[in-house]
């Protein structure tokens, strides 16, 4: 950690209802129950107290960061992302054989007293197949620990910036590591864990700095361009962080830089928003935990240039998320029904199991969907986008579910599915707003749309207006008669179709 963090210099590397007739339908208000979703907790730390930069990092201040050993001698950092895994840089490592490697977690000290510390070792090192030794691109490293961890105060996991996260130029971020403090001067003992404060250098910036073409999509820069402030020899591997709200969100992976703390010469990170397929693709139960960091405000890096840079391409595609509830090509008035054009109702989706339409939901955030606790006893697929059952129109696009969440509140009919990845919006990929409020929002008289896809028109997407009575249960809300055959498997935007009728 120069003077205060690590990449090794010169160039260092750092987831139906069966009657039909005519009743009261009952829908399930989802008001509260969202609130009764506990998620992984990921990215707390707390015994972490910091606002301004230090040196020497508390005991318990960063419980992801982990000693990559080999026989006893620290070589890497490394983050622990789950009870299972550790990450860390693909360059740590010479081949994937896991032969003398252990991984230390909540360790304070390379030497002396640990008493929080525990010892596992590596049953499996998985390096990113396009990592390229020479660039540095794709630096990034899985290890399965041959024992599931016990999480305390001092041994905890990050959470990991999701596909879609965005961190401007000066983004407050953090890097830990016990590597040199300065170029060619090893930590003194008892090697205290180190921690640096340094803010995000844009990749344009970054490009100009070390040389144009250096920097790629798959990196992230951080440093001070007065220097002074960086990872070193040691640090490869280790997490640079930066915390949204209480939550501390893993931005890069230390991977390589010019020397240490140079002016003008910023530490060079493995960007991990951009590998999160890759790692969904190897963990394949207690999954990381993904959250988008969004920066505010413009970001000053997209005008930078310098000889030789190629002009900025500006995303025709959103890539953001949008506001909730907008459909563009909605024209829908009332008293109409049936068969709609694709696109009207865009935070639809279709539950699949085996490429069959099983269940519907709604699209609520680019990774969350919102449908029914019955529909869940297999693995699922989730189609977004999605007019026709049958055929393809080019619209929708087939996601897998990594995490099904099921209320466990009394009498709820209500569940979360997580999606493997985030979705790419567009006209007809749109999520729709969640009540915040009680059940009285939605007095006697409120016109509604259902809409799914019926069992008479398989293939065909159809509405109908329904007028919502409130009923004495909070957590649900009731419609005039309807032909339940014309709702079979529907959602409505107020939540889901309750099976008790």
């Amino acid at each position: 950690m120069a003077p205060t963090a690590g990449s090794p210099a010169g160039v260092h590397s750092k987831r139906e209802v069966s009657q039909v007739g005519y009743h009261s339908v009952v829908f399930l208000h989802i008001t509260g129950i969202l609130s009764l979703m506990v998620f992984f907790m990921c990215g707390i730390a707390p015994m972490n107290t910091r606002i301004v930069g230090g040196e020497d990092a508390p005991p318990g201040s960063w419980p992801w960061q982990v000693s990559l050993q080999i026989f006893g001698s620290h070589v890497c950092g490394g983050s622990l992302i789950n009870r299972e895994w550790v990450m860390s840089a693909a360059h740590c490592f010479s081949s994937q054989s896991t032969s003398g490697w252990m991984i230390s977690l909540g360790r304070e000290n390379l030497e002396g007293n640990n008493p929080n510390a525990v010892t596992i070792s590596v049953s499996r090192i998985i390096l990113h197949p396009d990592y390229d030794r020479r660039s540095s691109d794709n630096d990034i490293a899985l290890l399965r620990l041959s024992s599931p961890v016990t999480f305390t105060d001092y041994i905890r996991p990050v959470c990991l910036a999701a596909s879609e996260s965005v961190f401007n130029n000066g983004t407050d971020s953090w890097v830990t590591g016990w590597g040199a403090v300065k170029e060619g001067v090893f930590l003194p003992f008892p090697g205290t864990l180190q921690e640096v404060e340094v803010p995000v250098l844009g990749n344009r910036q970054c490009n100009c700095l070390n040389g144009v073409g250096t920097i790629t999509d798959n990196m992230i820069c951080a440093g001070v361009l007065a220097g002074g402030k960086d990872s070193c020899q040691g640090d490869s591997g280790g997490p640079m962080v930066s915390k949204q709200g209480s939550t501390w969100v893993q931005s890069g992976i230390v991977s390589f830089g010019f020397g240490c703390a140079r002016p003008n010469l910023p530490g060079v990170y493995s960007r991990v928003s951009r590998f999160q397929q890759w790692i969904n693709s190897h963990i394949q139960s207690d999954k990381p935990g993904f959250v988008q960091f969004n920066s505010i405000g413009p970001d000053v890096d997209s005008s930078y240039t310098c000889p030789g840079l190629p002009p900025l391409v500006i995303m025709t595609t959103p890539t953001t998320s949008p506001t909730c509830g907008k459909s563009l090509i909605n024209s829908r008035a009332v008293g109409d029904h049936g068969i709609v054009p694709g696109g009207t109702w865009p935070w639809m989706v279709s539950l699949q199991k085996n490429g069959v339409h099983e269940c519907s939901g709604s699209l609520i955030a680019s990774t969350f969907v919102l449908t029914s606790s019955e529909c869940f006893s297999h693995e699922w697929k989730v189609s977004v986008g999605q007019r026709l059952l049958r055929g393809v129109e080019g619209f929708e696009t087939s996601l897998g579910a990594t995490n099904i969440k099921i209320s466990t509140m009394s009498g709820s009919n209500i569940a979360l599915l997580q999606l493997d990845e985030p979705v790419s919006f567009s006209d007809y990929v749109q999520p729709v707003c969640v009540d915040h409020e009680n059940a009285r929002s939605f007095p006697a008289g409120t016109q509604c749309w259902v809409v799914g896809w019926s069992q008479e028109e398989k293939n065909n997407l159809e509405t109908q207006i329904a007028t919502c009575v409130n009923v004495p249960d909070p957590n649900s809300i009731c419609t005039d008669n309807l032909d339940l055959q014309q709702v079979l498997n529907q959602s409505i935007d107020l939540g889901r179709l309750h099976r008790s009728l």
